[in-house]
């Protein structure tokens, strides 16, 4: 298991721990933001949620980020539309995306699915290029689960 496997394994079973009992999914959402960030040191952590027809910024680590984003545009729009997870190495080369920061420069988002529906999005931003691979997405899918 590499060095980077190794840190989701042991922040998964964390994640299993701090959402055990609890049914609040913004409390969740901010336990899962701040782990994720403190851990892998990320520029960006943060959930969008799912209000109507937009994302609505929701718990998150980082700088301020951009409040409201619609269906299917940007990163994360798009993968809700998709409902896929969503790996991007250059956010500059990804048509339409909405730069909240210019300081970020690659992402990964990961739509929280239930009952067929994506009721949240899972937003990590990089101030590197290409940080994020399928390590990343295997273990940040398995972690919304429990959001």
């Amino acid at each position: 298991m590499s060095e980077k496997a190794e840190k989701y394994r042991l922040a998964l079973a964390q994640v299993q721990a701090l959402t055990e009992g609890e049914s609040d999914a913004i409390a969740k959402m901010a336990n899962v933001a701040a782990l994720l960030h403190e851990t892998f040191a990320f520029w960006w952590t943060g959930f969008y949620r799912v209000v109507g027809e937009e994302l609505v910024l929701g718990p998150f680590q980082g700088p301020v980020a951009c409040m409201h984003i619609p269906f299917g545009k940007g990163v994360c729009g798009t993968a809700w539309e998709r409902k896929e997870t969503l790996v991007v190495p250059d956010v500059e080369a990804f048509p339409g995306h909405i730069a909240c920061s210019s300081a970020s420069r690659s992402e990964i988002v990961v739509p929280l699915v239930r009952d067929g529906k994506v009721v949240a999005v899972l937003d990590i931003d990089s101030e590197h290029l290409s940080t994020f691979d399928e390590t990343d997405r295997e273990w940040l899918e398995k972690m919304v689960t429990y959001v």
